[in-house]
């Protein structure tokens, strides 16, 4: 199952506004990070997809977190400025082999500044509210591989990870 942006969403309105040049001709950043809440039992899977867990639509609250963990990121992590972020979108792919649920973020802002640690929040919080709505149920679950995957623009260009990524 892939879901994307906030189309998976009941009744919640996607964070993305126009992009807006700046006189300073300033370029758009986009950076996209993964992360895998893995190794969970797979009637939690069951239970994420069906939305049948206690505290609701598991998917959609992390959906929702993850947006306000990106806009929040300067609030939690010392030396990170705020930016003039242009938005953040997550999906969530549910892999019932590996028993996992793959999160991607991608986020943008106009500027001359990068967006690593916003996207990276952003995944992070995600992950976690996936934890925090599915503990008790499952405890065993594991968040790993948080990584870069890929990053444009700014003043170190452009960078691709390796042949890591499926």
């Amino acid at each position: 199952m892939k879901v994307s942006g906030f189309t998976f969403c009941r009744n919640v309105v996607k964070y993305d506004y126009p992009i807006v040049e700046s006189i300073r001709s300033a370029l758009p950043v986009c950076d996209e990070f993964i992360v895998n809440v893995g190794r969970c039992e797979d009637g939690t899977l069951e239970l994420i997809q069906s939305g049948g867990l206690a505290k609701g639509d598991v998917l959609a609250v992390a959906q929702v977190a993850g947006v306000m963990g990106a806009k929040r990121t300067p609030d939690i992590i010392p030396m990170c400025h705020p930016l003039p972020i242009t938005g953040v979108d997550l999906s969530f792919e549910i892999d019932q082999e590996a028993s996992a649920v793959e999160i991607e973020v991608t986020a943008r802002v106009t500027g001359k500044t990068g967006v690593e640690m916003e996207a990276l929040t952003a995944v992070s919080i995600a992950a976690l509210t996936i934890y925090d709505m599915c503990k008790g149920v499952d405890r065993d679950m594991v968040i790993d591989q948080v990584r870069l995957i890929e990053k444009s623009g700014g003043k170190s260009g452009t960078y691709r990870r390796g042949n890591d990524r499926d």
